[in-house]
């Protein structure tokens, strides 16, 4: 059947229903600094609650890095309203500090000044801050703290019945729903650089990330302090970003659930003798959680995951292997400077887009190959994505980059089509011909941020802590909509209820906690 025809017969069984449902999440990093725009040394706020256990607000790597997560949401506007809410509580909690609202770090003068956060006493807040303490010494604190965006989608089940039923398959749903997500993954491997091209805001950095580093890109100087490539769009997403070349020889195979699971568990028990040379409990105290090339899953780093809601006690491998695939997480979202929560609505309706996409057009199995190839080409869009003259291969086939965007455009189209079945407005079809008058004109975001630096000489610091105050302003001002302010206050006290409680039924040294956990893992 072709591909047109599929779509015709898939919109004409949706008429009645559209695409309702689909369940979507923020996950949104972002670095809390002073009024002069250096990096917050103090902890994280009590007012925010326990990090280990609330809700909604915690950190990541370190006590200065905040993340905020909403609740799923199945409408597009109230999970942007979500997230303005918490940034709008958090904001007013942090006193005069403002938060950082790039990818890349603001200034670091010393990474000892990089606080690994803390979890409190008990045993998995320990193996938190063990982790963390792993990757301050496997890779450096300042690769940890530079933020992004990241994306859960699932679609809703009515769909994958029907779209099944289109397809004659008859094995069951969850198997079938777990392996159209995994070629949706292959396809994000192929095409998700789209991501990068039109979103990618960080094609500049402050030189204290980069000065010393031996870094080969040919940066450019702009101002005092910032470097920048002419054509880049994410520095994030390149290989100065979040980058191991420990992991680069791991064979992860996305062709199914289960070749996924057993390459994931044979990277997080691949030794390492260059992480070996770092000790792992030294003087009683743990420098990592192990030697192996990935502690724990997590470490993996990757622009998408295969993702289910784990149950106490279950690895994020176990959880797929047991019950298939529940959503998808895209992780190649830069923080949009151009938004106080870093990210719009606009974005949202266009990624859908093209995650349907990538659900939509054939997708062969994967070999290592072609793997990294994929991975070259995201690096090579990371930092000259904006250079007419980049050609990507895909699928065997070498072209430049315009082309390649035009014809995924047309693919991402038909999707938005889809999308807006039984809607009373076009959203999504509107937002991608925002999205893709903004290509034509060369009006993507990492050209805004460069003509921007660029046309004022601003150094990319400075412009940071501007719109740094602007934010913080506009976000005080934000009138709530979902939550009160007693309902923050109740799950900042339950937060730490939770994690006192947590910490009370603890019964294992953390030595016995972390072998028993390392043998329920390899379970």
């Amino acid at each position: 059947m072709s591909q047109l025809k599929h779509l015709e017969q898939l919109q004409s069984l949706l008429k009645d229903t559209g695409l309702c449902g689909i369940k979507r999440g923020i996950e949104r990093e972002a670095l809390r600094i002073t009024p002069q725009g250096a990096l917050a040394t103090d902890p994280h706020p009590a007012e925010l609650g326990s990090a280990l256990t609330h809700p909604l607000i915690t950190t990541d790597y370190s006590e200065s890095l905040l993340e905020f997560i909403t609740p799923v949401s199945e409408n597009v506007a109230t999970l942007l309203s979500r997230l303005a809410d918490i940034h709008h509580f958090s904001v007013k909690h942090i006193g005069e500090q403002r938060l950082w609202p790039l990818s890349m770090p603001c200034y670091v003068g010393d990474p000892d000044d990089i606080n690994l956060a803390d979890y409190g006493q008990s045993n998995i807040g320990k193996m938190k801050r063990a982790y963390r303490e792993g990757l301050k010494r496997r890779y450096g604190s300042p690769m940890q703290i530079i933020s992004g965006v990241h994306y859960n989608f699932s679609l809703p089940m009515h769909f994958w019945e029907m779209k099944q039923k289109l397809d004659g398959d008859s094995q069951p749903l969850q198997d079938y729903i777990s392996e159209q997500y995994m070629a949706l993954i292959r396809n994000f491997y192929r095409y998700g650089w789209m991501v990068a091209y039109l979103y990618g805001a960080s094609p500049a950095v402050c030189g204290s990330f980069v000065d010393g580093k031996g870094s080969k890109l040919p940066f450019e100087t702009l101002g005092q302090g910032t470097r920048y490539l002419p054509f880049a769009t994410s520095l994030r997403l390149s290989d100065l970003g979040y980058t191991s070349n420990e992991q680069n020889h791991l064979e992860i195979n996305y062709n199914s659930v289960a070749e996924y699971v057993n390459s994931v568990q044979a990277a997080v028990n691949r030794h390492s003798e260059h992480f070996e040379e770092l000790g792992v409990k030294v003087d009683g105290e743990y420098r990592q959680l192990n030697a192996n090339v990935l502690q724990i899953e997590n470490e993996l780093y990757a622009p998408i995951r295969a993702k289910r809601v784990a149950k106490s006690g279950q690895t994020p491998s176990q959880a797929l292997s047991q019950g298939g695939v529940e959503y998808i997480e895209i992780r190649a979202l830069d923080v949009n400077p151009f938004s106080p929560l870093g990210v719009t609505e606009q974005q949202v309706r266009v990624i859908d887009s093209l995650l349907l996409a990538c659900l939509l057009l054939p997708s062969a199995p994967m070999g290592q190959l072609e793997l990294q190839n994929c991975r070259y080409n995201f690096n090579q869009v990371a930092v000259r994505g904006r250079d007419p003259q980049l050609n990507l291969a895909i699928n065997g086939e070498d072209a430049p980059i315009g082309q390649y965007i035009e014809q995924l455009m047309t693919k991402m189209e038909q999707a938005a089509e889809l999308l807006d079945t039984c809607r009373l407005e076009a959203d999504f079809a509107s937002a991608l011909a925002d999205a893709k008058r903004e290509v034509e004109q060369g009006h993507t975001y990492s050209a805004r941020v460069m003509d921007t630096l660029l046309s004022q000489d601003l150094d990319n610091s400075r412009w940071g802590l501007e719109l740094a105050q602007q934010y913080r302003e506009q976000l005080l001002d934000h009138q709530g909509r979902n939550w009160q302010y007693s309902d923050f206050a109740q799950m900042t006290q339950h937060s730490f209820s939770q994690q006192s409680e947590i910490e009370r039924n603890d019964t294992l040294s953390f030595d016995a906690f972390l072998e028993q956990y390392f043998i329920n893992a390899n379970q």
